[in-house]
């Protein structure tokens, strides 16, 4: 499932060739519920009236919140069908929705910025004035935004006050996510983005880049980095708190040591996670991985699909 056919997809197809298997790729936009067409009431393009063997969602693309349900929708009518959705639709809305997100990985006592959520401009502003007579600076991200896009600093940001954006846009929707700003221990600043993949860290990247904001798609540069067991053992901690089959886990040290970064946090975690700029510094192919995952794990566990009873009239 994906809103574009490109890099991925194809890298995907070309894996799921080699264990056998063909590989379609279909736009959850152009998918729909109808009960009149076939007795499980969807439609996918491609599938006539029958089911895929299982489903990898590669992207959902944005757009209103019908939308959005109705295309989360159809991947949970696939799951409660029986077929494997990887992830799975529930762990997609966790990951999806930083609120979500940071609850769940604040319950599960993993390491992350102070983070608040709420609809208030108010208290919003009342949380950046506090932050800001601390000295601290916080992030406001659009609650279901990706790729560092919409980020923006209000608090104390180089040397003064830098005021809250305004929330009722399109961009923020009426919410302020807000999470306290890591300053950069290095120069050029950097993280780290691990992918994990069946429960596994299976590699990782630094993203160095002079600006705060360190995705690949606002031009930082993926660099190699060694899979320390601080990384991983981090990284697949917050996967498994949001029920992820697969994840790209980005990751952020507080401060800086005598011995390197320490006291890693976790800043996010993406359910439908790009890997071609981990593919640029890993010399081991990573779609294989997941199509492998997905079929000696998830589709074993599954079994044969179909698990709603057909009901004729």
């Amino acid at each position: 499932m994906t809103d574009t056919v490109g890099w991925h997809c194809r890298r995907l197809q070309d894996a799921l060739q080699a264990r056998g298997m063909v590989g379609h790729c279909v736009d959850l936009s152009a998918c729909r519920i109808d009960t009149t067409v076939s007795w499980h009431g969807l439609q996918l393009p491609g599938f006539d009236d029958a089911l895929p063997q299982a489903v990898i969602v590669r992207a959902v693309a944005g757009g209103t919140f019908e939308q959005v349900t109705k295309r989360l929708g159809v991947l949970h009518a696939l799951n409660d069908l029986g077929v494997p959705v990887y992830n799975s639709p529930r762990a997609i809305e966790h990951s999806v929705d930083k609120s979500a997100t940071s609850v769940r990985l604040h319950a599960a006592g993993i390491p992350t910025p102070p983070t608040w959520a709420t609809e208030s401009p108010a208290e919003a502003e009342r949380i950046v004035v506090r932050e800001a007579a601390a000295g601290r600076a916080v992030v406001v991200k659009p609650l279901f935004g990706s790729q560092g896009k919409g980020l923006a600093l209000a608090g104390w940001v180089n040397g003064a006050y830098q005021a809250l954006p305004p929330l009722a846009t399109s961009l923020y929707g009426g919410m302020a996510y807000l999470q306290r700003y890591l300053p950069p221990v290095s120069e050029p600043g950097f993280d780290w983005r691990v992918l994990v993949i069946g429960g596994q860290a299976v590699g990782a990247m630094r993203r160095v880049s002079r600006h705060w904001v360190h995705n690949i798609a606002q031009g930082a540069r993926a660099e190699r980095q060694p899979l320390t067991p601080e990384l991983a053992e981090l990284a697949e901690r917050a996967t498994a708190a949001l029920g992820l089959d697969y994840a790209g886990v980005d990751l952020m040290a507080a401060r800086l040591g005598p011995q390197g970064p320490t006291d890693l946090q976790v800043l996010e975690v993406n359910g439908v996670a790009a890997w071609q700029g981990l593919q640029q510094v890993m010399d081991q192919p990573l779609a294989p991985l997941i199509v492998n995952d997905l079929i000696d794990r998830k589709m074993a566990q599954h079994g044969p699909a179909i698990r709603i009873a057909r009901h004729r009239p």
